[in-house]
This record gives structure tokens, C-alpha cells and sequence, in this order.
């Protein structure tokens, strides 16, 4: 998880605005886990920006290859706190 340009309990709780699913970290970009919206996120330099509005919907396709694609994916609330008892 050494790649994430930000920190990994923000990456951890982060999650789609739309599907409220978790992230994957793929290809410099979060990419929502959930396969109806299929929406990807930029970040710019280290900072995820989470707006509906200046996210991408992604074909099928490309939101496949995403997932198929290697790179973490968010863990949620318990991943924080178990790295930080």
C-alpha cells in the first residue's frame, strides 16, 4: 500500500458518494467497488477529490479491468481501528 499518495486511515474510510462502497486504489485514481455506478474518482497530488460532480462513469469494460487490476481496496472503520488500538 506503499503507492497511496495520501494517508491509508483516510484511504480506509473512504468510500463512493454515490454507492457508499469501498475504494479500490487503481491505475492513480479510486474506483468505486460498486459495479452499477462504476464511478471513478481523481486525486490531485495527495488529495482524493470525492465530488460527484468531477467523478467518471466508467463503461463496464473499463470498470472491470479496474477491478481485475491490481491495488488495494478500502477496509473500512475496523481496519483504523485496529491499527490503532
Amino acid at each position: 500500500m506503499s503507492d497511496l499518495p495520501f494517508d491509508l486511515d483516510l484511504f480506509d474510510l473512504l468510500v463512493c458518494p454515490v454507492a457508499r462502497t469501498p475504494l479500490k486504489w487503481t491505475g492513480g485514481r479510486l474506483v468505486s467497488t460498486d459495479p452499477v455506478t462504476r464511478r471513478a474518482y481523481r486525486v490531485d497530488g495527495d488529495i482524493p477529490v470525492m465530488l460527484v460532480d468531477d467523478s467518471t462513469a466508467l463503461g463496464e469494460a473499463d470498470w472491470s479491468a479496474a477491478m481485475a487490476a491490481p491495488g488495494p481496496v478500502g477496509a473500512g472503520p475496523a481496519a483504523v481501528r485496529a491499527r490503532h488500538p
